[in-house]
């Protein structure tokens, strides 16, 4: 159920551009689902930023529900062409681009799961309405068409808000340029929940300290330890390191992000496999972030990560906390 060479691809294109990208929006949307054989709904946090009057990119990460034995979703990097009508209030628009989903599915002999990670590309269209106070009305169309399992379609409502002031209503061509780091040096305490990826989602406590650091006026460092918590099948603490897409918005108080990085955590393994060495110690981590600063040294954070397994381990880890920044 998540990623890293997608968004890999997407960072790096948005750093190329982070001095003129477009319209900062930021969606979410749901709606019913249909696939092969079944019927669910489907949910989805969009990130969209324009190239210009007729084009736009996106980050997305896709949710296609619960269809029997399986549950996938990922993130999808497109590119959008659109066609901005009505003196900019209504935007129709196509997509395309790779998805790399994570499939949480019954396994093949009897009881269990696995997780599978595979490769797809998701086509989309989408209409957009743009009121005068940021806020847009979205309908989106996608088509999911993956390497292994089954293809999808959904479609999908969405409620979207413009994190840069638009100079008039409709998209802004290009988003504000920045002229210093979203972050300096920032220390986060965090604490939360860790949910294994299986077919019963159990749960446990979990806890996180951050340092993070400000490369650019768009990209961050982190450093950090992690701790998964107890009474799950995979149970793990570990270092972690990742890179950072970020942008700040609201006069700097509210910023986003989105990390690609790498979890070295010790693996106690299970009552059944005792896996405690080999592919259980290095994993892939993809997060996203957002904080928000509430004074000027302080700021509280909630981060959602996904850890990425070779061995059916993946987990959810979905932190909040409050960080120092110096």
């Amino acid at each position: 159920m998540k990623t890293t060479c997608a968004l890999l691809i997407a960072a790096v294109t948005f750093c190329v551009s982070a001095s003129r990208a477009v319209a900062q929006e930021l969606t979410l949307y749901a709606g019913p689902l249909t696939g092969e054989h079944d019927h669910t709904y489907a949910w989805a946090i969009d990130y969209t930023e324009g190239f210009g009057r007729y084009f736009a990119g996106s980050i997305t990460w896709l949710n296609e529900g619960h269809v029997p034995g399986h549950h996938r979703d990922g993130p999808v990097a497109q590119v959008w062409g659109r066609l901005p009508l009505m003196e900019r209030r209504i935007v129709l628009a196509l997509g395309v681009g790779p998805y790399r989903y994570f499939d949480t599915e019954a396994a093949e002999q009897g009881a269990g799961y696995s997780n599978t990670h595979g490769w797809g590309v998701v086509y989309s269209a989408r209409a957009s309405w743009y009121s005068s106070h940021r806020w847009t009305a979205n309908l989106q169309l996608n088509h999911v068409q993956v390497t292994h399992g089954s293809s999808t379609t959904a479609i999908m409502l969405g409620v979207g808000y413009q994190l840069d002031s638009p100079d008039t209503p409709g998209p802004r061509d290009f988003a504000l340029p920045r002229s210093h780091k979203v972050t300096n040096n920032e220390i986060t305490l965090m604490a939360g929940a860790t949910i294994l990826n299986s077919l019963d989602s159990q749960t446990a406590a979990a806890q996180a300290i951050e340092y993070r650091r400000g490369l650019t006026n768009y990209l961050d460092a982190t450093l950090g330890y992690l701790h998964e918590g107890s009474g799950l099948s995979a149970r793990r603490d570990g270092a972690t390191a990742q890179l950072w897409l970020t942008r700040a918005f609201l006069n700097d108080h509210f910023s986003l992000g989105i990390g690609v990085g790498a979890y070295a955590a010790i693996h106690h393994g299970d009552s059944n496999g005792n896996r405690d060495t080999g592919d259980g110690i290095l994993s892939g981590l993809v997060s996203m972030s957002a904080s928000y600063r509430i004074a000027r040294h302080w700021s509280a954070r909630v981060t959602w990560n996904r850890v990425m397994t070779r061995y059916s381990r993946d987990t959810d880890v979905i932190l909040a906390g409050v960080g120092y920044r110096f």
